[in-house]
């Protein structure tokens, strides 16, 4: 795993396999979204290997973290 200490979002779409574009990134947050106390881990969007970055992410508490959390939030507006 990289261990540059800051990924942006669009960081973390290309790590998670989709398009990094703004554009692309608007579109998935437009299509997108999270209730309530859903994990964004468990969301019924993201592949395996997705779930799994994503939960590794959040249980290790690595330096991905930040960028998840963003994504947790903009899934949530």
């Amino acid at each position: 795993m990289e261990t540059t200490g800051f990924h942006s979002l669009n960081d973390l779409f290309a790590q998670l396999g989709l398009s990094s574009e703004d554009a692309a990134i608007d579109e998935f947050l437009a299509r997108h979204h999270l209730d309530g106390e859903e994990k964004l881990a468990k969301a019924p969007f993201w592949s395996d290997g997705q779930r799994s970055f994503l939960e590794e992410a959040i249980e290790d508490d690595s330096d991905w973290c930040e960028a998840v959390d963003e994504l947790d939030t903009l899934l949530r507006h």
